[in-house]
């Protein structure tokens, strides 16, 4: 009986020492998963974080742009200036008829040479030749009443110094007078014939000055109505002897645009050809809208090659300022209508610098003002960069 009890004592100890062993195992395991999980989280943390820090630092460096830049060059002594001109003859006038008519002949045609006086077109006008053949009966009207007017105030002074008695001095006087009015009517009669004669002069169109017709619209038969603003002249007379070249200038290079500045004139018809033309005139004011100064040069074509309403290329070779300097076209920013370029220091530290362009040659642009040949010039800079960014100097050319 006591040894039952005992062994079953022993039995209920044995399981609950396993119970604890247990436990402390099943502890054991839980505190080994946890920390292996916490390892694992805590790894995967810094994991993430370095590759974070390594994705910021890579966008921090795409952040800063990579630029090309280039150094301005210094402008030759001398520079080419090439602008476009357009030609037009020395004189050129335009020929309307002064009188009604109708055309009854011309002579001429477009291309031929006048000269000064010569009979270009002859007008028909019939109602002028009736108003004139009525003046002249009129004049001569005028003319025989003042001629009697005048012989009685004569004869009549000749009475009254006689003292006779035969006519009274009022008499006199009223015979002086209406030879006086006779006088005037007969004046202004004798003037309708002369304005009526100059109109039928007006009937012969001629040349003003030696030249070449360069337009015509005289038809036979039609009729021509003087005094019209929009009518057509029936013929353009164009002096082509002397050309005048116009050509507007950059106000900065006005100053040299002195009389006798000489310029090579290039056609494109004439390849290899140059013109010479020389400054006549300057207009002496700068357009407000173009910011140039039209100046005028004269070109001798007694050959006859220069064609008026030509376009052409003029060169100008003028002396250039050492302060100038070229930078390529693509350099050039607007900021607030300025034009402005970004230059990039030791530090790689961006600065945008306001310039005046002088003269755009396409790839090449004169500065003016406001850049060194010292400077180091982004060649194509961003438009949202400003000043004080940073950038990446990739190449340097000269």
């Amino acid at each position: 009986m006591l040894n039952q009890n005992t062994h079953s004592t022993q039995n209920i100890g044995g399981t609950q020492v396993a119970a604890r062993s247990t436990k402390r195992s099943i502890v054991l395991v839980s505190l080994l998963l946890a920390f292996t999980g916490a390892a694992v989280a805590a790894a995967g943390i810094m994991q993430r974080q370095s590759a974070t820090e390594e994705l910021q630092a890579i966008a921090g460096q795409s952040a800063i742009p990579t630029v090309s830049v280039v150094h301005p060059s210094a402008a030759d002594a001398t520079a080419s200036l090439v602008l476009p001109g357009n030609l037009e003859p020395l004189n050129s006038a335009a020929i309307y008829a002064q009188t009604n008519g109708y055309i009854q002949q011309w002579l001429v045609d477009i291309g031929d040479k006048v000269t000064k006086g010569q009979l270009l077109a002859v007008l028909d006008a019939p109602e002028l030749d009736h108003q004139l053949a009525q003046a002249k009966a009129d004049y001569s009207t005028a003319l025989a009443e003042q001629n009697n007017a005048l012989s009685m105030a004569e004869r009549a002074t000749k009475l009254l110094k006689l003292n006779s008695g035969a006519i009274s001095a009022e008499t006199v006087e009223q015979r002086v007078r209406d030879a006086e009015a006779r006088t005037a009517f007969s004046n202004a009669a004798l003037a309708n014939v002369r304005r009526l004669e100059a109109l039928k002069g007006f009937t012969r169109l001629t040349a003003p000055f030696a030249g070449v017709v360069t337009s015509r619209s005289a038809q036979l038969g039609a009729l021509v109505v003087a005094g019209v603003a929009s009518s057509t002249p029936l013929f353009t007379i164009a002096d082509t002897t002397q050309m005048r070249v116009f050509v507007r200038v950059p106000q900065h290079d006005a100053p040299q645009m002195v009389a006798g500045q000489k310029a090579a004139l290039l056609l494109p018809e004439y390849d290899n050809r140059p013109f010479e033309a020389v400054v006549s005139r300057s207009a002496g004011a700068v357009d407000p809208v173009s910011g140039s100064v039209l100046v005028e040069l004269q070109a001798d074509n007694t050959e006859g090659a220069l064609l008026p309403g030509a376009y052409a290329q003029v060169s100008f070779t003028l002396s250039s300022n050492s302060s100038r300097v070229h930078i390529p076209g693509s350099a050039i920013l607007y900021r607030d209508q300025s034009p402005a370029v970004a230059t990039v220091d030791a530090t790689n530290t961006v600065t945008l610098k306001t310039v005046t362009i002088g003269r755009d040659q396409g790839s090449q642009v004169e500065i003016v003002s406001g850049l060194s040949v010292g400077d180091t010039v982004i060649s194509t800079p961003p438009d949202a960069i400003r000043t004080g960014d940073q950038v990446r100097v990739m190449a340097t050319a000269s």
